[in-house]
């Protein structure tokens, strides 16, 4: 298969893709995006008019595939590697979706409220809507701590899945935004579980040179900054 991906390497939806394709080392080819640039942005308006990334284009199946959920769907389907990233089990593949879904709205929608609403003109700024974000993501942290609390590796249990894909970058940025503090135990642990995955490491590490480019570039933790 001739994949390629259009990204940005900070996006945070672009990470959770690059980690299922890193799991498994599908070769692929990734272009980086400018949605700034309109010669960039046409690159991806062509191929998917929504103009959000990533997306994904199979050349050999002339297919378009947008939305990450359904990017690693694809993956899976068309071009299985050692590790699945849905489960075969009906139960397990109804949590690993859950968890995906509740990584995705609400952990990264709020986060990305709240730094979007960061690089707002002055006069802009909507101190309401990101006061809700903050709340958003301390109800999202006491349910995550919920469910890492029985002691499993990973979100849904003993296997790495989709759901962690989501979980990583959604929690790297969330924890920069709306820190845990030492309130929720479980969710720091995952979190350090996730972030020495290699799979993990590698998009974050990748991201590195565009750190200076994220609005909360001055709160990042030390150790972030040095992976």
């Amino acid at each position: 298969m001739a994949l390629t991906l259009y990204l940005h390497p900070l996006a945070s939806y672009c990470h959770k893709v690059l980690i299922a394709l890193y799991e498994n080392d599908t070769p692929f080819t990734a272009i980086n995006v400018d949605l700034g640039d309109p010669g960039s942005a046409g690159m991806v308006l062509e191929r998917w008019p929504v103009g959000k990334i990533p997306v994904l284009h199979d050349e050999s199946a002339k297919r378009v595939v947008p939305e990450t959920t359904i990017i690693i769907e694809y993956l899976q389907q068309h071009c299985p590697g050692p590790a699945p990233m849905l489960p075969d089990d009906r139960e397990q593949l109804l949590q690993a979706r859950l968890w995906d879904r509740f990584f995705d709205l609400h952990v990264s929608t709020p986060m990305q409220k709240m730094v979007l609403d960061r690089i707002r003109p002055a006069g802009s700024h909507d101190p309401f809507g990101v006061s809700d974000a903050h709340a958003a993501l301390e109800t999202a942290y006491g349910m995550i701590d919920g469910q890492m609390a029985a002691g499993q590796p990973w979100a849904i249990g003993d296997t790495f899945s989709l759901a962690d894909c989501s979980a990583a970058p959604a929690l790297f940025f969330a924890s920069i935004v709306h820190p845990f503090g030492e309130t929720y135990p479980n969710l720091a642990a995952y979190l350090d579980r996730l972030l020495a995955r290699p799979s993990v490491a590698r998009a974050i590490g990748e991201a590195k040179p565009y750190f200076e480019m994220f609005p909360y570039r001055d709160a990042m933790p030390a150790r972030y900054l040095a992976m």
